[in-house]
C-alpha cells in the first residue's frame, strides 16, 4: 500500500497490523464540500511512459511476426476497448474521490509528514474504479470474440469471477483493515472459481537436462498442478501488496510487469505454429491489455506527488489478474521471473511477517521534512534495502530506481529464455 496512516489515534504496533490503513471515523456534515478537488491527471507523463512499451509492442504485432489476421483483429479490438477504458477511468477517478472523501475513506501521506502535503487528505481505495472499469471492458469484449460454444468462454468467465472476488475482498480489507494473517488467506478464497472451472492440462515438460534422470519428457501432476496454481495466485496477489509504501510503486510495478507479459505473449504467438498454444497466449492478452490501460489511468493520479491512494483493492486486483493470465496462458515460470523483485521483497519480509523479528505498523523509510529525502530503516523490504545500499534519495527518485530494477528483471527474463531455448526445454 501507499504511505498513509489513520487520521485518528493509531493502534499499537503488532505483527498483524498492515503497513497502511484508512480513516474510519463517522463523516461530519459538510466535510466533503470543503475538500479541494484532487490534482489533475498527469496524462502527458503517462503518454511518454506508454511509448516505451507501445513502440516495441506494435512493431512485434504488425512487422516482426506474421500473426493471423483474425487473431490480430481480436487483439486490436481488445486494445481499442481497453483504450476507451483508460479514458473512462481517468474521468471517473475524480468523481469517485469526492464520494470516498464523503465517507471519510482517506489517508495522510506519511512520507510527506511535516510538510504541507503531509496534512492533505488523500482519497483512498481508488483501485475499485480500476477494477470496475476493467470488468466492464473484459465482459463487453466477449461480444466481439467469444461464441456461445467457445471452449475458452467458461475459463474466461471463471477468471473474471476470481478477479471480481479478489477485488471485493480487497475493498473489504480497505474498509475493515484486516490483520496480515487474514490478508494472506484472502487470495486463496478468490482463486476457487478459477480452480473449479480449470479444464486445461495438468502436465509439465521436464527440462531436457533432467530427462535422463526422471525417465519422462512429460509428467502429469494432476491435483498437485492445481495446488501449484492456487499457491501462485496467493503469492502474486500478496507480493504486489507488500512491495509498496511510496507514491506510484504499486501501480508502477503492475504497469511494468503487464507490459512484459504482453510482449512475451506476442513473441510466443509469433514463434509458435500450435493453434491451441497461440490461443492460450491470446487469452492472456485479452486480460492484461485492459488491466494495463486502466492501471495507466490510475498511475496518472497516483504518480508522485500522489493525489489518490490505490488501496488493497488495486493491489489484490492486479496480482490476481496477472496470476490468472500466467496460469491460463501457461507461462507461470516466466511470470515468476517477471516477479523477481517481488520474490526478493517477500524473502526479506518473511522474518517480520512470521513474527520472528518485531514488525512495526508501517515498514516505511524515515522522511526528513527539511531535505525532503528518505532514509532506509532496518525493516525487511526492498524499499529500505535500496535506500540502505544506495543512500538517501527523494521519494520520486526511489520509485524510479525501483521501477527500473523491475524492468531490468523483466529484461533478464527475456534474455534467460533466449539463452536456454533449445537446451532447457
Amino acid at each position: 500500500m501507499a504511505a498513509k496512516k489513520r487520521p485518528s489515534t493509531a493502534a499499537p504496533a503488532t505483527v498483524n497490523q498492515p503497513e497502511s490503513s484508512i480513516n474510519t471515523e463517522k463523516p461530519k456534515s459538510g466535510d466533503s464540500s470543503t475538500e479541494p478537488p484532487i490534482a489533475p491527471a498527469k496524462v502527458y507523463l503517462i503518454f511518454k511512459i506508454s511509448l516505451i512499451f507501445l513502440i516495441p509492442y506494435l512493431y512485434l504485432i504488425f512487422y516482426h511476426y506474421k500473426i493471423e489476421s483474425e487473431l490480430r483483429r481480436s487483439i486490436l479490438i481488445n486494445a481499442i476497448v481497453s483504450l476507451i477504458g483508460f479514458f473512462v477511468t481517468v474521468t471517473m477517478i475524480p468523481v469517485a474521490s469526492k464520494y470516498v472523501l464523503r465517507r471519510n475513506l482517506f489517508g495522510y501521506d506519511i512520507n510527506k509528514k511535516g510538510t504541507p502535503q503531509g496534512s492533505v487528505k488523500v482519497p483512498e481505495s481508488l483501485g475499485i474504479i480500476v477494477g470496475a472499469v476493467f470488468l466492464v471492458v473484459a465482459i463487453l469484449f466477449q461480444y466481439f470474440n467469444f461464441t456461445a460454444d467457445s471452449n475458452w468462454l467458461v475459463e474466461y468467465n471463471a477468471a473474471l469471477s476470481s478477479i471480481c472476488f479478489m477485488m471485493l475482498l480487497g475493498f473489504v480489507d480497505d474498509v475493515l483493515d484486516v490483520p496480515w494473517r487474514v490478508k494472506l488467506l484472502l487470495p486463496s478464497i478468490a482463486a476457487l472459481p478459477l480452480l473449479m472451472a480449470y479444464a486445461g492440462h495438468t502436465t509439465i515438460i521436464i527440462p531436457k537436462p533432467l530427462v535422463s534422470y526422471v525417465g519422462l519428457e512429460i509428467l502429469d501432476l494432476g491435483c498437485i498442478y492445481k495446488l501449484y496454481m492456487w499457491l501462485l495466485a496467493i503469492f502474486c496477489t500478496n507480493s504486489i501488496n507488500i512491495h509498496a509504501g511510496i507514491n506510484g510503486l504499486e501501480v508502477g510495478q503492475t504497469v511494468v510487469i503487464a507490459a512484459a507479459i504482453l510482449i512475451h505473449n506476442i513473441m510466443q504467438i509469433g514463434a509458435s505454429a500450435d493453434p491451441e498454444y497461440k490461443l492460450a497466449h491470446a487469452f492472456s492478452i485479452y486480460l492484461v491489455q485492459p488491466m494495463l490501460a486502466t492501471s495507466l489511468a490510475l498511475l496518472s493520479y497516483n504518480w508522485y506527488p500522489s493525489s489518490v491512494f490505490v488501496g488493497d483493492t488495486f493491489t489484490y486486483f492486479a496480482g490476481m489478474t496477472m496470476a490468472v493470465a500466467g496460469i491460463l496462458g501457461h507461462f507461470s515460470e516466466t511470470l515468476l521471473i517477471f516477479f523477481l523483485p517481488q520474490v526478493l521483497n517477500f524473502l526479506l519480509s518473511v522474518p517480520q511477517l512470521a513474527g520472528i523479528v518485531p514488525c512495526p505498523r508501517h515498514r516505511l523509510p524515515k522522511f526528513d521534512p527539511q531535505t525532503g529525502l528518505l532514509t532506509g530503516t532496518n525493516d525487511g523490504t526492498l524499499v529500505n534495502l535500496f535506500l540502505r545500499q544506495l543512500g538517501r534519495m527523494s521519494e520520486q527518485s526511489l520509485c524510479v530506481v525501483l521501477l527500473v530494477f523491475q524492468a531490468l528483471c523483466c529484461g533478464f527474463c527475456f534474455l534467460l529464455r533466449w539463452l536456454l531455448t533449445g537446451w532447457y526445454k
